[in-house]
């Protein structure tokens, strides 16, 4: 391995890129040479003289008037920079989103000139006051002494200084359910769970005291076969998946002509057939099939009031959708990845591509309706479980990122960085690294534009949802970029503007009445976690990782207060399965590990042996307990934290033992592709869940104070 120059670090360092890292051993390793390059050039730096690139990268500053963009936190002032030729007059002012002009302040900071390309540049300092309201304001410096002058602008964001659980009304815990809602379903969804099927199981949920029901992302995938079956690799995170559409909730499918309601009923058998009681969830099969059926109830008219709705919302949707729209129809011409399309396709903003949207404008459409019908559902959806009386609803999970050929990157290209895949270092439990084939955002173009591709997602995710659960919050601190071509060992991590990233989702969140909870999982800085803490946004505690210094159970006084605990995740075998063991063998078959099985087992045993000893040791593990009594024994030991949320796998209230995700394969295991299983690992209907005397056991163990709103 090539140890990077000096140079290089200094470069590398300047652009928030690290140069080496501490491993899940706490021992210091060293990024290579060729990987700390190839970051680099990923941010479109020129790394051929790295003494070169830095200076120009010192000089940047001084070359604009305004910063990119600036970030504040309510309550605290900000100075910033303005640049304007030396000794020119400058006034800067801030326009308010919700209206009105404030004037801003320059402060005595005398800077000495720089001269740059042979003039002199000066510095003046300004502060924003502390008293700015919340959102984003537009920032405008103009100057000039008869020679001309010059007017810039720039954004202001003003985000919350805590979040929490306050925009929520809640004053007590809450605890929800979390599933996988395409494994869960039922006799009307064809072949994957639907939003009719999540509206059921929140209305349940909430009759049990259940405050919120976690859902993995239901972002959209590929527009036609084969579709990702990964919900963590989507095409896009800021549209959603039509494949959880209920077709017979769309309003004008009552208006079916009689020789499309005959097709319908044969598309309609044909998945039953095909797909009841599968042991596998076959999304192609589905979403061919419910693709068609969609298609027929979109060749009906829209009464007149339901077509100008629909136009409305599709204007307010502006660009992003279109593009979107137009991506997806081309896709269904050239295929899902964008990489392979013909060149001149392969650019959102070309005459090409706008010619293409006019000549299948009808295919278009049908993408945009498609979401329409998507936002009215998800709205129906999270209205069915607050007049449950649920507290928060529907809680959406936010993928880490999006697929290298997919619409996101596609109509967003500049703000990716090409050649690069995001992943994770080796770590206990995946103990080669994560590729998780995901290109990661550019800081700097996330910067140049304000995070507006962030901002947009963020309030697309919270449209119709009480909370979100953001996958790999670190991410928003720093990403493990692996250059493509090199193990996942060999990457770096990448830093982020934090403060600018977190008080952005804080701020959508505040505006939708939503709650963030932070996947904090794996190898995060612990100064990451603090800093969420401060800003109000919970953390993830699985109670097999809670474990103090010393590797010890962390008793229950210790956990966080503003977490969301559970026993399991999904990255884990329900609790049943993972009580026996089989994550172990499952990663020997795999070949994930680095250490001989019986090291593994030995070593699996002993952790999960000694979690069992501090639930027995509060008297909640009676002798000679089942497994069912042991996952229920378990849920009640997280009632002894102080977690303001408590979460209960679906999959632990019906006994399922089977494993959902395992990290570090694509293939090699049916990921994301297992349908809900009761005990005897045979999949079971969402009306054997909402029948389930087990699962109304689970949910009096996490609520024992039987808050449930309905007795069974």
């Amino acid at each position: 391995m090539t140890v990077p120059s000096a140079a290089l670090v200094e470069l590398a360092h300047s652009y928030g890129v690290a140069t080496e890292f501490t491993d899940w051993r706490g021992e210091r390793r060293e990024v290579p040479q060729e990987s700390v390059a190839a970051v680099l050039s990923a941010m479109g730096v020129d790394v051929s003289d790295p003494a070169a690139a830095l200076e120009a990268r010192d000089q940047e500053p001084w070359r604009r008037t305004l910063p990119a963009c600036l970030v504040l936190v309510e309550g605290r002032s900000r100075a910033f920079p303005v640049h304007v030729p030396h000794g020119d007059p400058v006034v800067v002012d801030l326009h308010l989103e919700a209206g009105g002009r404030r004037q801003v302040a320059q402060l005595e900071h005398w800077v000495e000139p720089r001269r740059l390309d042979g003039e002199l540049v000066g510095e003046a300092t300004f502060e924003l006051p502390a008293d700015l309201p919340l959102g984003y304001h537009r920032l405008r410096a103009h100057s000039g002494d008869g020679r001309g002058g010059l007017d810039a602008t720039t954004t202001v964001i003003v985000t919350p200084a805590w979040l929490g659980l306050d925009s929520t009304g809640s004053e007590q815990r809450s605890w929800g359910f979390a599933t996988q809602l395409y494994s869960v379903r039922s006799r009307r969804s064809w072949g994957v769970g639907d939003l009719a099927d999540l509206s059921d199981l929140a209305v349940w949920s909430g009759a049990l005291g259940a405050d919120y029901v976690l859902v993995n992302p239901l972002h959209a995938a590929e527009p036609v076969a084969p579709m990702e079956p990964s919900p963590y690799l989507p095409t896009s995170r800021r549209f959603f998946n039509p494949i959880y559409l209920r077709v017979e909730q769309v309003p004008e499918y009552v208006d079916l002509p009689a020789a499309d309601r005959r097709r319908y009923g044969t598309l309609a058998k044909r998945v039953h057939e095909r797909l009841d009681g599968s042991d596998v969830v076959d999304r192609d099969t589905a979403w061919t099939l419910k693709r068609t059926a969609l298609e027929l109830v979109h060749r009906v008219p829209r009464r007149a009031g339901r077509e100008l709705e629909y136009r409305s919302w599709c204007r307010r949707q502006g660009q992003p959708l279109q593009d979107f729209a137009t991506w997806c129809a081309i896709a269904e011409e050239h295929g899902n990845d964008a990489r392979e399309w013909p060149e001149e396709l392969r650019d959102a903003r070309s005459t090409a591509v706008a010619d293409y949207a006019a000549a299948h404008a009808d295919e278009v459409e049908l993408q945009t309706w498609l979401q329409w019908l998507l936002d009215e559902q998800l709205a129906l959806a999270q209205s069915k479980a607050l007049s449950a009386g649920m507290s928060l609803g529907t809680m959406h999970d936010l993928a880490v990122g999006v697929h290298p050929g997919g619409a996101d990157v596609w109509r967003l290209r500049s703000t990716y960085a090409s050649g690069i895949q995001v992943g994770a270092p080796p770590d206990p439990f995946n103990q080669v690294g994560q590729n998780w084939s995901q290109p990661p955002w550019r800081p700097d173009v996330l910067e140049e534009l304000a995070y507006a591709p962030f901002r947009d997602l963020i309030a697309g995710v919270l449209r119709h949802a009480g909370g979100v659960r953001v996958d790999h919050i670190i991410g928003l601190f720093r990403l493990w970029w692996i250059p493509e071509g090199r193990p996942p060992s060999e990457g770096a991590y990448v830093r982020y503007d934090h403060e600018a990233m977190v008080g952005v989702l804080a701020l959508e969140a505040q505006r939708a009445g939503a709650v963030v909870v932070g996947e904090d999982l794996g190898v995060v800085e612990p100064s990451a976690r603090d800093y969420l803490g401060r800003r109000g946004v919970l953390g993830t505690s699985i109670l097999w990782f809670e474990r103090d210094d010393d590797g010890r159970p962390l008793p229950a006084e210790r956990w966080r207060e503003y977490c969301l605990a559970s026993v399991t995740t999904h990255d884990l075998p329900p609790t049943a399965g993972y009580l026996d063991g089989v994550h172990v063998r499952l990663r020997e078959e795999l070949g994930l590990l680095t250490r001989p099985l019986d090291e593994e087992v030995a070593a699996d045993e002993a952790e999960r042996e000694s979690w069992l000893d501090e639930v027995r040791s509060r008297g909640l593990l009676p002798p000679g307990a089942d497994s069912e009594q042991t996952v229920e024994a378990l849920h009640r030991y997280l009632t002894l934290t102080p977690a303001r949320l408590l979460c209960v796998a679906l999959t632990d209230a019906v006994g399922d033992r089977r494993t959902q995700n395992q990290p570090g394969t694509t293939d090699e295991y049916p990921n994301w592709r297992v349908p809900l299983s009761g005990p005897d690992e045979r999949p079971m209907l969402l009306e054997d869940v909402l029948a389930s005397d087990r699962a109304v056991r689970l949910a009096r163990a996490v609520d024992p104070a039987g808050r449930q709103r309905a007795a069974r």
